[in-house]
């Protein structure tokens, strides 16, 4: 080998050191530098299956890297490409890039929550859990039937069985533990309220107790008139009218409902139509909050058997239909209750 070939080599094998170096100091820049999120904490889902480059474009997307070539030449580097773990992660202040590839790495996954909403109906709950991302979803496209099996629920239907809450739970939880604890709960409510009943109630059970307290969440436009709502509903009970309810009408439509009540839909007899049947309907027809369980099991003393609404939420309650009826004329000219 020549002495002109051996400095070349020299020089080359120089400049290579000296590009390893500059590389790998940049990269340490890179690594050790800082993320601003700011003070309010920021979520992001890594998708089941996500390589590196698709991870890294689902944190760009949620403003988390600003330069995502870097970090995952970074991960690649340190020979973590294939070790994203899936999941929700919150990440708040500052956070370095490498930081933030140990906490994707590592699955250092926050909790991740679901709210059932008070008056939601058992389609609306599934539609939120079958969208959820954070849930396993083992329910998904199966009968409400299958589900109350799985649950171990000797109830014919599911409708108003969960309680309305906000539920945390680990990512990757089967939507069959959340429904469980839900379930539990509303159960755990129901049972304390109906121990604490007032006496001679027109209920013969807590679950005609679970129907009741669903009509009164779905009429209740002000929470301060929910105790008055409840005493109409027993009193018409006590006496056997008709309860009259709009939304165990609408409820009884089921898809039909085009958003529109008509004369015709309060002559069209259902299982759930109140102005046809006497007595309540057959199941619940949305999920009580504890407010409603409560006034449901324990109205206040009272002889209110009709209300209207007054336009602005709230409704004003009579005791006389001649009451009702001028009440009804001066707030809609129409009126059904």
């Amino acid at each position: 080998m020549t002495k002109r070939v051996e400095r070349i080599l020299r020089v080359l094998f120089g400049a290579s050191v000296a590009a390893i170096i500059i590389t790998a100091g940049a990269f340490t820049y890179y690594a050790a530098g800082e993320i601003e999120i700011g003070p309010t904490p920021v979520q992001f889902s890594l998708r089941k299956g996500s390589s590196l480059r698709s991870a890294a474009q689902q944190m760009e997307g949620a403003g988390m890297l600003q330069h995502p070539a870097l970090f995952i030449a970074m991960a690649r580097m340190l020979g973590e490409a294939g070790n994203i773990k899936a999941g929700i992660y919150e990440v708040s202040g500052r956070v370095s890039p490498y930081q933030l590839l140990l906490k994707i790495t590592e699955g250092d996954v926050t909790q991740a929550t679901i709210t059932f909403v008070e008056g939601w109906t058992f389609r609306q709950m599934r539609k939120l859990l079958d969208e959820h991302p954070a849930v396993k979803h083992d329910t998904r496209g199966l009968p409400d039937a299958d589900i109350l099996k799985r649950l171990a629920i000797e109830i014919a239907s599911p409708e108003g069985l969960f309680f309305p809450d906000t539920f945390h739970f680990d990512v990757g939880s089967s939507d069959v533990l959340i429904l469980r604890r839900a379930y539990r709960q509303m159960q755990s409510h129901l049972e304390a309220q109906w121990a604490g009943r007032a006496p001679d109630l027109p209920l013969a059970s807590p679950y005609e107790a679970l129907i009741l307290a669903s009509i009164v969440e779905k009429e209740t436009g002000q929470g301060d008139d929910r105790p008055l709502v409840a005493a109409v509903f027993v009193n018409r009970l006590r006496k056997g009218m008709l309860l009259q309810a709009d939304p165990t009408v609408i409820y009884g439509m089921g898809e039909a409902f085009d958003g529109n009540l008509r004369k015709r839909d309060l002559t069209t007899d259902t299982p759930y139509n109140t102005y046809t049947r006497t007595g309540l309907p057959p199941t619940p027809i949305a999920m009580p909050g504890l407010s409603s369980l409560a006034v449901t099991l324990n109205p206040p003393a009272s002889n209110v058997l009709y209300f209207v609404a007054k336009g602005d939420g709230s409704s004003h309650f009579s005791s006389t239909l001649g009451e009702h009826e001028r009440a009804v004329t001066k707030y809609q000219r129409s009126g059904r209750r």
